[in-house]
């Protein structure tokens, strides 16, 4: 009896499996999922609903529909089997036996007799397990990451390491489907019923292993950003380039985990939402903008006003006439050495000693200048009037 019993449920799905099927994206799919299975609507060209076939068996004659942005990918036992990358619609054929349907055109005896055969093997089940899923070929958006202490970086431009904590988002894009579903997929998202394989849930280990990932990178892709002559070497213009730092990070990521070769995975774009620098850094950066502000026509100009408010001050002030000329004479030319040096590293100077005070000239004995006058007098040298005047003004009389 229990051999009868499974040789006509046998009969019963075999028979049912001739119905061709229409298969078609889950409902429920997000735009963070990268993978999701086919489903069947389970119709034979308006005549009623495929209620009775076997689970897990594609029809011969089976229509998919391959939406734009997608992929389809067919398995059987595990194996990949078939891939469609180009949006259309598309009729299933295979070799397989359990996939035969008369409806297709097998006939009779090969596509009934012969499946129920090979299912009564295998107590009336089939013996093959062939099932379909889409492969998310747009980008994948928001895919967070984010530091929990201070990263740091060698940054190009101010010479010096620089730390700060980051968050953001980023875009992922599968390159390469195949690789994609052979090398990273887990397999418990590529069985009947499986769930979406989402980059948002939080229980998608495949998931949080790219996010760690990319968060160990973040250090070494700041330093390859701003150690780019490309980029022009300025951290402050990382949060404006969502492609360059991409392009850096990607770099770094293909570099340490392979992402491309391996996985079939690639960064699209990068949204750094905050940088928070931390206090040395910041610091720094204040003086860079200051340094900033004083450079070029603006610094020309902010020193033109320096010096016509020194010269107006020197006017006011009486003992700071020449120190006012002075500064103007120093000119644009040494002005703008001023604001270059400002720029520059300040070195430690050598203790000068200040040089000597200037002697005083000895005064002059006003006895011997008049013996000297009379001398030039008695000789008819100076006249007496010329010895008279002299006289009066040594004297002081």
């Amino acid at each position: 009896m229990g051999f009868i019993r499974a040789f006509t449920g046998s009969i019963s799905g075999t028979f049912a499996d001739q119905w061709k099927d229409f298969l078609q994206p889950r409902g429920d799919v997000t735009a963070t999922s990268a993978i999701f299975e086919a489903v069947a609507n389970g119709t034979n060209a308006g005549r009623g609903a495929n209620t009775r076939g076997s689970a897990n068996i594609i029809t011969n004659g089976s229509r998919f529909i391959v939406p734009e942005g997608t992929a389809l990918i067919t398995l059987q036992e595990g194996a990949i089997t078939g891939f469609i990358s180009e949006p259309g619609g598309y009729t299933y054929t295979s070799d397989d036996q359990n996939s035969k349907s008369f409806f297709a055109g097998d006939g009779i005896l090969s596509s009934t007799l012969k499946t129920s055969w090979e299912r009564f093997k295998f107590g009336g089940i089939p013996g093959s397990q062939q099932i379909a899923f889409y492969i998310n070929l747009r980008e994948i958006p928001n895919n967070r990451f984010g530091t929990q202490s201070e990263i740091y970086w060698d940054d190009a431009y101010l010479g010096t390491q620089v730390g700060a904590m980051t968050r953001g988002t980023y875009t992922l894009k599968i390159i390469d489907p195949i690789l994609f579903v052979k090398q990273f997929v887990p397999v418990k998202y590529l069985q009947p019923g499986a769930p979406l394989f989402d980059f948002a849930d939080m229980d998608n280990d495949a998931g949080t292993q790219l996010f760690n990932e990319v968060v160990s990178s973040l250090s070494a892709a700041f330093s390859h950003y701003t150690n780019d002559p490309d980029k022009g070497n300025r951290i402050a213009r990382i949060q404006g380039d969502a492609v360059g730092f991409a392009q850096s990070l990607s770099a770094v990521i293909e570099n340490e985990y392979h992402w491309g070769s391996d996985r079939g995975l690639a960064i699209g774009k990068v949204a750094i939402a905050a940088i928070e620098y931390d206090e040395d850094s910041k610091a720094l950066l204040a003086d860079v903008r200051r340094a900033d502000a004083l450079g070029g026509a603006r610094g020309n100009s902010f020193m033109q006003q320096s010096i016509a408010r020194g010269m107006q001050s020197a006017g006011e002030n009486p003992n700071g006439g020449a120190a006012g000329l002075a500064f103007m004479g120093m000119g644009m030319n040494a002005a703008g050495g001023v604001m270059n040096n400002l720029q520059q590293p300040v070195m430690p100077q050598q203790q000068v000693p200040p040089p000597p005070a200037p002697q005083q000239p000895a005064k002059e004995d006003p006895f011997a200048k008049l013996k000297s006058l009379k001398d030039l007098l008695d000789n008819g040298i100076i006249t007496q009037e010329d010895f008279d005047a002299a006289k009066a003004k040594i004297l002081g009389i």
